[in-house]
């Protein structure tokens, strides 16, 4: 039995505000001869525009062998801090990935982006700077990003003054703004300093 790689990655370690989001994702053996022009775009999220990576995600979404997404929210993070919180979503995502294939069918690697790995059920590395050089961890770099960016969208409608829409919740001074001039948002990062 071929032994399939699982990349996971997260997004949102280092916001002021909101979930932090992660992906696993396992591309499968014939990704990259079956889809050569997704395979060949595939990049750390952070390194790819924004309409390239929403592209992005729908393709990997619809022709990987199988992927998850995860969260942790901003409640979590506050309790258990943020390096806590990833490893919660990366383990949410895994779990979630799950869901959708037979672990007894399949012989699964994790390589997960980082120095520091979730407790999962089955082989797990952690790679600093996976997101630019394993595949798996490049699309799950892609869908958490994705998730993430789009979910701070939605929390732009509910909370404009903030401008989530444009920072995301990184720590931009307009957002630093924001908040001094509001006060914290319900989603906030009570945790975080924001001076």
């Amino acid at each position: 039995m071929n032994q399939l790689i699982c990349g996971i990655d997260e997004a949102g370690r280092g916001p002021l505000a909101g979930h932090v989001y992660a992906a696993a994702v396992i591309l499968g053996e014939n990704f990259k001869s079956n889809y050569p022009s997704v395979f060949a775009m595939l990049n750390d999220s952070k390194k790819l525009s924004e309409p390239k990576r929403e592209q992005l995600q729908q393709q990997i979404k619809e022709n990987a062998l199988a992927w998850g997404i995860g969260r942790a929210t901003h409640e979590e993070i506050d309790k258990i801090n943020i390096l806590q919180a990833s490893l919660l979503a990366m383990k949410r995502a895994f779990e979630e990935m799950m869901k959708t294939v037979k672990l007894s069918d399949l012989n699964i690697s994790v390589i997960v982006d980082g120095n520091k790995t979730p407790n999962l059920s089955v082989p797990c590395t952690a790679l600093v700077k996976a997101d630019a050089q394993i595949p798996e961890v490049m699309a799950a770099s892609i869908l958490a990003k994705t998730a993430r960016d789009n979910y701070m969208v939605e929390m732009a409608k509910l909370y404009p003054q903030y401008g989530y829409e444009k920072h995301k919740g990184y720590p931009t001074k307009t957002h630093r703004e924001a908040v001094k001039k509001h006060g914290p948002s319900p989603i906030q990062r009570i945790s975080f300093s924001v001076s």
